[in-house]
């Protein structure tokens, strides 16, 4: 017990130096600015900031109908730098009918030229939550209901990478952390007798997952804007290793490999992008089953629910195409679609897939910022046929 609150402090006192530092940076920054500088400043700060917020009674596929709120907030960390990326953190919250709370940040910031950025997640659930066991053929014939997969979960994941340009080119390379703590409990009869899940040391009642990690992230970014890119490629590579050393609760880690891709279609008229990507993820060592890598959310192949297929390894590749309407009605021009297709696997490794998972779906685009959307997407699981629609800030990728 005692060593478990050391971990739990630990684990809030790294939250809250991140966010000092963070803090601090700035302050220190604007110290070193003259009062006239500060002045202009302030008066450019004022139209700088840029909020949009959509909330009401929704659906989603993971947590039912619920209450909830999606904000995006964007701004330029540097007003006096005309081409600086305009830093975008999308803020999303709901209240489930399913029970708890639901809350998550993605925040992607510039600073000074683009020769810093710092991309991350802060994610606190407060819900319940399935799990469908690991392997393909498990994830696929196992129900989901609250006596075969469901559980309550009580966590909060913080994760990021912040990243350093090389010189002058489009190359960045820094240090990557995670620092996540997982309360298990309410576990279904069916799960509690999963022999993952009792290996890795659960009982009945529930069980705790600390995890700290370190690693590096290196990326090649030649993408116009990140959050909604219609040209330019990124390729990225993250790896993190997790050990007690650090405080975690076992031995593990992963790498990630990411290509993405974005083409404009003047042919077909303005604004008309044709995306892709492929990424694979890896993990290896005692990973917990929280952890492991997963295909099915609102970033990658939509239509499967969130962790069904899980397992050491996953992997997936999409196309997807995107269509803004050109209007003289400044009602119509803000409004858009987009329709995609992929394909997907999950194994104990690559070169051992345990099956294959096709997607196709459609969606709606609002542009709620200038090349910012709120998207609708409705998901196909052709395996399962099944539709699930997804609410989200910018887009999948």
């Amino acid at each position: 017990m005692k060593l478990r609150k050391i971990k739990k402090t630990l684990f809030f006192i790294l939250l809250l130096s991140l966010s000092v530092q963070v803090v601090s940076a700035q302050s220190t920054t604007a110290l070193t600015d003259s009062t006239a500088q500060e002045n202009i400043k302030k008066e450019k700060k004022k139209k700088n900031l840029r909020f949009s917020v959509l909330g009401g009674p929704g659906y989603t596929p993971d947590y039912g109908f619920l209450l909830g709120v999606s904000m995006l907030f964007t701004f330029k960390i540097d007003t006096t730098d005309p081409d600086l990326n305009r830093s975008v953190v999308p803020i999303a919250g709901a209240w489930l009918s399913s029970g708890g709370f639901n809350l998550i940040a993605k925040p992607q910031l510039f600073f000074k030229d683009d020769k810093i950025r710092y991309f991350g997640q802060v994610q606190y659930r407060n819900n319940y939550d399935n799990y469908y066991g690991v392997g393909f053929d498990t994830n696929q014939n196992i129900p989901r209901s609250d006596s075969t997969t469901q559980f309550f979960q009580n966590s909060i994941v913080n994760f990021g990478s912040v990243l350093f340009r090389l010189g002058e080119s489009d190359f960045f390379l820094g240090p990557s952390f995670e620092v996540t703590y997982r309360n298990l409990s309410e576990i279904s009869p069916l799960m509690a007798t999963d022999p993952v899940y009792i290996e890795q040391g659960g009982k009945p009642e529930g069980m705790d997952f600390f995890n700290i990690g370190l690693g590096f992230e290196v990326s090649y970014d030649t993408r116009d804007i990140p959050a909604n890119a219609w040209s330019g490629v990124f390729f990225d590579i993250n790896a993190r290793y997790y050990d007690t050393w650090l405080g975690s609760d076992s031995q593990w880690g992963f790498i990630s490999a990411e290509y993405r891709q974005y083409k404009l279609l003047p042919f077909m008229g303005e604004r008309r992008v044709l995306a892709w990507t492929a990424k694979i993820r890896s993990s290896y060592g005692d990973v917990p089953f929280t952890d492991m890598s997963l295909i099915g959310s609102p970033f990658d192949l939509r239509g499967y629910y969130l962790g069904q297929y899980r397992d050491k390894t996953s992997a997936f590749m999409m196309a997807e195409y995107r269509h803004m309407i050109n209007s003289k009605s400044k009602l119509l021009s803000r409004l858009g679609f987009a329709a995609w297709g992929g394909v997907g696997m999950v194994g104990p490794d690559l070169w051992n897939p345990g099956g294959v998972l096709p997607n196709f779906g459609a969606g709606l685009r609002v542009e709620v910022q200038p090349r910012m959307n709120f998207r609708v997407d409705l998901g196909r699981d052709p395996l399962a046929g099944q539709n699930l629609i997804y609410f989200n800030m910018t887009e999948a990728f």
